[in-house]
């Protein structure tokens, strides 16, 4: 069974930094892409950033490009996000989510529960 565990969300001023970690258990990190998404009020559930353990690739979406990093540990079977110079339009629960093949999708199989990330101005 698999299982997906996000903590280190909160309460940050505008210009802080974050870090998120999803703790992953029941599957092999090499076998899987992974992925941050975030949702925000009103707003659609949007992809952030996301790896592939081969190849050591990654993905960011243009609005978190040069600010956020996701990585991993594999002994830690734990991915994480760091977030710097956090805006208040970063503010959204965030999600880890997991799939077999590319990291770009909406469709991926495996998801957390989620951790708010809230940016006050």
């Amino acid at each position: 069974q698999v299982q997906l565990v996000e903590s280190g969300g909160g309460l940050v001023q505008a210009g802080g930094s974050l870090r998120l970690s999803c703790a992953a258990s029941g599957l092999t990190f090499s076998s899987y892409v992974m992925g941050w998404f975030r949702q925000a009020p009103g707003k659609e559930r949007e992809l952030v950033a996301g790896m592939r353990w081969t190849r050591a690739s990654t993905y960011y979406d243009g609005s978190v490009k040069g600010r956020f990093t996701i990585s991993g540990d594999n002994a830690k079977n734990t991915v994480y996000l760091q977030m710097n110079s956090l805006k208040p339009e970063d503010t959204a629960v965030y999600y880890c989510a997991a799939r077999r093949g590319v990291v770009i999708s909406a469709e991926y199989d495996y998801w957390g529960q989620g951790t708010q990330v809230t940016v006050s101005s």
